[in-house]
């Protein structure tokens, strides 16, 4: 087969790609859910703030998700 033969075709499909751009907002989503915020009293430790429900549970099961989803965008097929 010459190089002339071979054709230049791309690694993934525009499907494929969006399904990549919304695993990398699904994980933005994640992060930013996870991030904390600023104490108005720094000599005070509000226990729900830190161990509450969005960052314990939610954000890491939205970041596990966006990386499922990745891993979906790179296995699927082109049509």
């Amino acid at each position: 087969m010459s190089t002339q033969e071979t054709k230049n075709t791309p690694l993934m499909g525009k499907t494929n790609l969006i399904w990549v751009l919304i695993g990398i907002a699904v994980m933005c989503v994640g992060l930013l859910l996870m991030a904390g915020g600023k104490s108005e009293d720094p000599n005070v430790f509000r226990e729900g703030d830190v161990y509450g429900f969005r960052r314990l549970t939610l954000a890491p099961i939205l970041i596990i998700a966006g990386l499922v989803i990745e891993v979906y965008a790179i296995f699927k097929k082109n049509k």
